[in-house]
């Protein structure tokens, strides 16, 4: 009998999701990459949904440890309270602590770590204490052109928070809020220079990874310029 409240169309989606995550079964441990602006978070999203897994994103983590008072998140806090960036040991400690959960037994998708080899190879090195590792690493390919039109396009209204796109979602009235009616103004971390600033760092520091993946046979690249459903109908085709 099906509850009061209990659609059928979300049973099939459940049904569905659970198919998806038993074709796999332990092997849909999955980490994202790609250039701030992607669009990775989202697709990360769809694919959590899609295969029921968990999105652990490690900025989500470092909020409900400290959040909570877990001694991991204090030990985090401390670091953080001081400007200091929090050692790549303890941010694994704190994944590898989201990541035993029950949740996550038929895998997860991980966004936002690693974004150096060195966080790779400790996060690399953890997981074979506990005979685990990374299956897929998927690359949402966006030119740097196309990301800083993407960012500098967004804009925001600081009354209520709702967020536009001149281009993709763009407001009634010109720069406008249509939920408040009050200006909408460009953020500083979507103007053109810190964007292209933010993509700097990440050929630097982020963008080694995708070697570093492809050499361990696991990376998967995706054309990320297409439309939201077409990179994860991509992203789904490279997953099997």
């Amino acid at each position: 009998m099906i509850k009061p409240g209990i659609s059928f169309a979300s049973i099939l989606a459940w049904e569905e999701s659970a198919k998806a995550a038993q074709k796999w079964g332990q092997r849909m441990k999955i980490i994202m990459l790609g250039a701030p602006g992607a669009g990775k978070g989202t697709q990360a999203k769809m694919i959590a949904d899609k295969y029921g897994i968990p999105h652990v994103s490690t900025g989500d983590i470092f909020r409900a440890n400290i959040k909570n008072g877990t001694p991991l998140g204090m030990e985090a806090k401390k670091y953080m309270d001081q400007g200091l960036l929090v050692p790549d040991e303890l941010t694994v400690k704190i994944l590898l602590d989201r990541v035993a959960k029950e949740d996550c037994s038929c895998g997860y998708v991980l966004d936002g770590f690693p974004r150096t080899i060195p966080q790779a190879e400790v996060l690399e090195s953890a997981l074979e204490e506990i005979n685990d590792k990374i299956d897929f690493a998927i690359n949402v390919d966006v030119p740097d052109e196309n990301i800083i039109k993407r960012m500098s396009g967004r804009r925001a209204c600081l009354n209520c928070g709702a967020t536009y796109h001149v281009e993709y979602i763009p407001p009634k009235a010109e720069g406008i809020c249509d939920a408040c009616g009050k200006e909408l103004v460009l953020r500083d971390d979507d103007r053109p220079e810190t964007v292209g600033n933010r993509l700097d760092v990440y050929h630097k520091q982020t963008q080694p990874l995708i070697d570093f993946y492809n050499a361990k046979g696991i990376l998967r690249t995706v054309d990320g310029t297409a439309g939201m459903k077409e990179v994860f109908a991509a992203i789904n085709a490279v997953l099997g």
